[in-house]
């Protein structure tokens, strides 16, 4: 809906408010303003100018010379401009572009000289200040404007800026008007929304004439024969029409609107329209045969040619405005080709009606048509509203002298006329938005919205067809009183949303593997049964019994998976047969293991998967332990793992080259370099490495709260030591003897250095470590520190291991 500012001030005054204020106040108020523009915004020093003399350029014999007399834009003096247009002569009044203005389009027009003559500016065509002959119907379309004196408008001044001699500087405003208020698609009903959110007085005038003696019911027959889509039809006829031009102020509104100026009858009912938001039609009484007007379902097949001269086949569920022998309309879309106003019409049947909107959003949509009434008339009109647009109408035939009314009308009406109450409860109110408003408040409120509050009801206006339920009454006060007022509250019943532990873990983890470099990735939960052989899983494993699904889209997709490795080694082969270089993923995914129950069991995982620059063994275990450390569980061991009996999934891995993880005796999961196999059956060229982890398991064995550990006050002691042990003896084996004889005073142990070769012997080899050692009682005195250098070389004994000459 555009409105115009101009025609908004008939009925309420808002000219102290900036364009911005107006437009934001009644968003706020729940009028949503999509966006506002200005007439001419792109003209300027165009001004209204009168040819003094034309005489013919003397280097050419198409262009003339005119010396133009523009008043004060021009300093008292006249400015000559060649031109090349024929329908000039002197002491025409035109537009006149002056030196250094501008036109819509960005076009600028400066000075220079044509075939040797001097031109200091430009006369101006309708065309080139963004005007059209509908607008301007004196004028013509390939020639200069040739301006007019018009009845009612301010009288043309040399100089004046042309916008304002023409009317050409109105503000549109347009609005989102959701389906349920169309009231709201009409001038008044706007008026009636910046009244109730400025406060602001607003006066809407009953439109009244005076008319002609005759009796309507000796020139026209009215018959409802489907009352349920057509409560209510009003007819008035107008004698002795006189078909010719609107009026200057009703083609501004009209055009501020986007509505194309066509004729004064036309213009009459495309102006109650959008001033009432009432769609009108004007029948040509010549060709109503029988003088009837039958509102009626059309006959299955029966075909109409509309106006915009298609021909468009009919059903028995379309209600269409017939004469007695055809249709002469579709009833609230549009009308037949006949029913039109022509230049020799001389009587006119008026008509306001009230159509079903579902009926008419039905027939527009199978017709594919889509009009402005029926755009309107689809989202619910008010009956009650039939009878001042009519009125209207024929007001303005009186005003514009382009008929004679005839006094009496035809009104079948057979719509419900009783008032729309709804219980109004301030408690319940206030209660529902959360706020402290007075009932005086509300009252006043629901006042300006033209709603009567009486005996515990609120009545609202008959064109509020959208007001149903407390709720209705609840939001009309809240937008008037003003949102912005309401203070905030939480709604009640409403649960408070948090995440659970399990999301707050499974969240850290993706943070804290995106942090490590990897990238997540998500694949489907069910899987082919032929995964299980890629990866290597023994016939007999327990993991090759799934939930199978009834319905699969395919092979591919018939099982769920019951270990999460194989759709992270898909993902891997996928990455690097798309010839990417190196790959980190990470993927949190739930695994599905049968339990003899309705329902399998959905334990959450982590994997993990790279290859590429950078990917090694100690690569994948750093971003493990870096995880662990983050996650709560430190002192995880790491065992040498090479067959399912260690861990189900020991199969998909290299065997000396993967490690279970474990956590106070419990199994966490598995890490290491795929097995060549597995390469070969996923196609992937290159060491590949991978990762399991339960989610579950870690999260029991969590150490949820971090504690604060002060800086330490007493120095440190440290010790090194290079034993020698078999070569198969692990790391972690010795480090953990290690930790266990230094006890509570022990800081740190790192590994240092590895050494293998003739001077430890075959099947050998030396392990040097550094142990930091701090007591937070004192400082830690030389005998201290040597006793638990002892215990060290003791339990390091029990392993085989001692200490390297």
């Amino acid at each position: 809906m555009d409105l115009s500012m101009r025609w908004l001030s008939d009925y309420i005054d808002v000219s102290d408010l900036s364009i911005k204020e107006f437009c934001s106040g009644l968003t706020i108020s729940g009028s949503k303003v999509e966006r506002y523009e200005t007439e001419g915004e792109e003209i300027s020093k165009v001004v209204v100018g009168k040819l003094l003399s034309v005489v013919p350029h003397e280097n050419s014999d198409h262009l003339v010379v005119c010396q133009v007399d523009v008043g004060k834009a021009g300093n008292g003096e006249p400015i000559q401009i060649v031109t090349g247009a024929p329908n000039v002569k002197a002491g025409d009044i035109v537009p006149v572009a002056m030196d250094g203005s501008t036109l819509p389009g960005g076009v600028k027009i400066k000075k220079g000289k044509l075939r040797g003559v001097e031109s200091n500016g430009m006369l101006c065509s309708l065309g080139e200040l963004g005007l059209t002959t509908h607008d301007f119907p004196y004028a013509i379309a390939d020639g200069i404007f040739l301006l007019q004196e018009e009845e009612g408008c301010k009288p043309l001044e040399l100089g004046m800026d042309i916008k304002e001699a023409i009317g050409f500087n109105d503000t549109s405003v347009e609005f989102e008007i959701t389906s349920n208020r169309p009231d709201c698609m009409s001038v008044i009903g706007l008026a009636r929304e910046t009244h109730a959110t400025f406060d602001r007085p607003y006066t809407v005038k009953e439109p009244t004439f005076k008319g002609i003696d005759g009796d309507i019911n000796s020139m026209l027959k009215v018959e409802i024969h489907n009352k349920e889509l057509c409560p209510r039809y009003i007819a008035g006829v107008v004698k002795n029409v006189k078909i010719g031009m609107s009026p200057r102020w009703m083609r501004e509104r009209l055009r501020a609107s986007g509505v194309r100026p066509i004729n004064n009858f036309v213009d009459i009912t495309n102006y109650v329209m959008l001033e009432y938001g009432h769609p009108m039609h004007a029948f040509d009484i010549r060709y109503i045969k029988g003088n009837e007007i039958n509102i009626r379902n059309a006959k299955q097949g029966e075909k109409i040619t509309t106006l915009d001269g298609v021909e468009r086949t009919l059903t028995d569920k379309m209600l269409v405005i017939a004469d007695a022998e055809k249709p002469v309309a579709v009833a609230g879309v549009m009308g037949g080709e006949y029913s039109g106003i022509m230049d020799d019409t001389v009587d006119v049947v008026f008509e306001a009606a009230c159509f079903d909107g579902a009926s008419v959003r039905t027939t527009a949509k199978a017709l594919g048509m889509r009009t402005d009434a029926s755009s309107r008339f689809e989202k619910g009109l008010d009956p009650q509203n039939a009878y001042p647009a009519i009125m209207r109408a024929f007001q303005l035939v009186e005003e514009l002298g382009c008929g004679e009314v005839v006094k009496t009308i035809i009104d079948a009406d057979y719509s419900d006329k009783t008032p729309k109450g709804v219980v109004f409860d301030p408690e319940w109110i206030n209660n529902f938005l959360g706020s402290d408003i007075s009932e005086e408040e509300m009252v006043s409120c629901l006042e300006k919205l033209d709603f009567k509050v009486e005996n515990g009801m609120a009545y609202a206006p008959s064109v509020r067809i959208d007001i149903e339920c407390k709720a209705d009454i609840a939001e009309e006060v809240a937008r008037i009183y003003g949102y912005n007022k309401i203070p905030k509250t939480i709604i009640r019943g409403v649960a408070q949303a948090q995440l659970t532990p399990k999301q707050k873990f499974e969240r850290t983890i993706a943070n804290t593997m995106t942090a490590l470099g990897c990238y997540e990735i998500t694949t489907y939960s069910f899987i082919s049964p032929k995964y299980f052989d890629k990866i290597r899983l023994p016939e007999n494993s327990p993991l090759r019994k799934t939930v199978t699904i009834t319905n699969p889209l395919g092979e591919d997709t018939s099982v769920m998976r019951t270990t999460i490795l194989p759709s992270m080694c898909e993902v891997l082969a996928r990455n690097y047969n798309n010839r990417n270089a190196s790959a980190f993923l990470f993927e949190v995914g739930n695994e599905y293991i049968p339990n003899g129950g309705e329902l399998p069991d959905e334990p959450s995982r982590l994997a993990v998967g790279m290859y590429g620059n950078g990917a090694d063994f100690f690569g994948l275990k750093g971003r493990i332990e870096a995880l662990l450390d983050t996650m709560g569980l430190r002192d995880c061991e790491y065992t040498a793992c090479s067959d399912a009996e260690d861990y189900p999934e020991a199969p998909a891995f290299h065997p000396g080259r993967c490690a279970v993880i474990s956590k106070d005796g419990v199994k966490i999961g598995i890490m290491g370099e795929l097995h060549p196999e597995t390469l070969e059956n996923y196609g992937i060229d290159t060491k590949a490495y991978a990762a399991k982890l339960c989610i579950p398991e870690m999260m029991s064995l969590s150490e949820g709260e971090k504690t604060y550990k002060p800086l330490p006050k007493f120095p440190a002691t440290t010790r090194d030591i290079a034993v020698v042990c078999d070569d198969k003896l692990p790391a972690a084996s010795l480090e953990k003897a290690i930790k266990s004889a230094v006890g509570n005073i022990l800081e740190s142990v790192s590994l240092f250095d590895v050494y293998k070769g003739k001077q430890v012997g075959e099947g050998k080899k030396s392990m040097a470590y550094s142990i930091s050692m701090r007591s937070h009682e004192g400082t830690l005195t030389d005998e201290q520190a040597d006793a638990a250098m002892k215990r060290v070389l003791k339990e390091l004994a029990k392993l085989g291991a001692e200490l390297r000459a």
